[in-house]
């Protein structure tokens, strides 16, 4: 087992991180930018590193600083958390390389899922449902044009190193398509330094479902059920849920088994996300996989009663699961929402001073934050300020608790998403099991629902820092 572990994150992720570790008796670095120098990560942590000012590429986005924090640190290991560099296969070989070992997969697998023009190729291999689409990226406007007059439009050009929502436009007409592409190709070469594009065949009122696997380095691969994250606005999550509701035991079996599928596939060895469209006929399509630690991840850790942090650990040091698929038992019904600092009617960010917080308890009730007012929230990373997370006997049960653990908590000073929570959790076509990706806009702002109307159900989950 390692003896320290440098986190490469911030907020509640890196929090999560040190408390895994103290109980399984590792010591823990937090590597911080200057923004967070007062953050309870860094107060937890048994040793803490500046790594660089406010804004993210300077510090979180700082492979050289990271890496070399972890050797002033005397650090056998690195977790990336989420986001920021956890996906990013040029740090895992680069930890490779100075003998530090990175918490994920390795970076071979992270270069083939990342690539999503060929992770759809992988897919189709493994004999994995995929999305109609080009089966690789779109030299140009012009084949673009071949693309969608041969699947029919609407159509979702994509970012192939993108995720977040970045990167990404529909076109519903042919008229709109060169300009779409090129805007497309700009911001994907901002965002992800790859303007490689590539199309798909929009799939409308879907549902977005996906399968936490897990895989050792011995070749064993298990799945711990799926999550349904369907109620999302602008592509970012707000609320999931496991297991996802209304879907046939065929469709449950079919999704777990193409999940694994896939894992074996990229010999995929860690913790890992494969997520899934499912239409309105139950038929299910590969998105993409997430080769890193979901922010949801609660969820399946409350009906599984498995640590998926303490896996990824136990994984990269080389252990084994020391468990088979049969013996996985997923208990009752589990629903996270998202606490961000954003107005909950416009979604604009709420940064500022958080001067009271008072997070819900109680049977069944699980918050992770990193909040500790008073504190900053600070203008420059994710707006994720909590996690509130509640288990049921059954979905019933586990919609009730989260609607007495959302109208006890108490947060003063900036403006937070709840009343958009309570909001989903009252609407019938979310209690009734049938919610998709297209319903959150009816349920916001003017301005979501213009943008949801000419956005795709098909999107990956998260931002550049919070991927889903």
């Amino acid at each position: 087992m390692f003896h320290k572990i440098l986190i490469a994150n911030r907020g509640e992720i890196a929090l999560r991180i040190i408390r895994t570790c103290r109980e399984l008796g590792i010591r823990t670095v937090i590597a911080h930018s200057k923004a967070d120098a007062d953050s309870l990560p860094v107060r937890r942590a048994d040793e803490s590193i500046c790594i660089g000012p406010d804004d993210a590429r300077s510090s979180y986005l700082n492979m050289a600083s990271i890496v070399s924090a972890a050797a002033i640190t005397d650090s056998d290991a690195i977790h990336p958390g989420y986001g920021f560099l956890a996906e990013n296969p040029a740090f895992a070989d680069i930890c490779r390389a100075c003998s530090i070992t990175f918490i994920g997969p390795s970076p071979e697998a992270i270069r083939l899922m990342g690539d999503k023009a060929q992770a759809r190729q992988i897919a189709q291999q493994a004999g994995v449902p995929i999305v109609p689409g080009s089966e690789h990226p779109l030299r140009d406007g012009a084949e673009a044009r071949e693309l969608a007059d041969r699947i029919g439009y609407p159509v979702m050009l994509k970012a192939a190193a993108g995720g977040g929502g970045r990167g990404m436009r529909v076109v519903r007409e042919a008229e709109n398509l060169q300009s779409s592409f090129a805007a497309c190709q700009s911001e994907a070469a901002a965002a992800f330094g790859s303007s490689e594009i590539y199309g798909e065949k929009l799939i409308e009122r879907a549902r977005h479902v996906e399968v936490q696997v897990l895989g050792d380095k011995s070749g064993m691969r298990v799945h711990l059920g799926e999550r349904d994250c369907s109620v999302q606005r602008r592509h970012q999550k707000l609320i999931e849920e496991s297991p996802a509701p209304g879907l046939g035991a065929e469709t449950r079996a079919g999704l777990h088994r193409a999940a694994l599928a896939l894992a074996h596939a990229v010999n995929y060895v860690s913790a890992g996300t494969v997520e899934f469209l499912v239409d309105e006929s139950e038929r299910f399509y590969f998105i993409e996989m997430n080769t890193r630690i979901q922010v949801e991840h609660p969820v399946t850790e409350m009906v599984t009663g498995i640590d998926i942090v303490r896996e990824q650990v136990r994984i990269a040091a080389g252990e084994p699961l020391g468990y088979r698929q049969d013996s996985i038992e997923l208990r009752g019904h589990a629903i996270e929402c998202r606490m961000n600092a954003e107005d909950p009617d416009t979604f604009a960010p709420s940064a500022g001073r958080v001067t009271a917080w008072t997070p819900p308890g109680g049977y069944g009730v699980r918050v992770d934050s990193h909040l500790a007012a008073p504190c900053v929230v600070p203008p420059f990373y994710d707006s994720l300020l909590a996690k509130i997370i509640v288990h049921g006997a059954d979905r019933a049960e586990a919609i009730d608790r989260m609607r007495r653990a959302l109208g006890e908590t108490i947060i003063q000073g900036v403006k937070t998403t709840i009343p958009f929570h309570l909001k989903v959790l009252g609407d019938p076509g979310f209690l009734g099991g049938s919610f998709t990706t297209a319903d959150a806009a009816r349920l916001g702002d003017a301005e979501s629902r213009s943008a949801t109307a000419s956005r795709s159900a098909t999107a990956p989950p998260g931002r550049s820092e919070r991927r889903g």
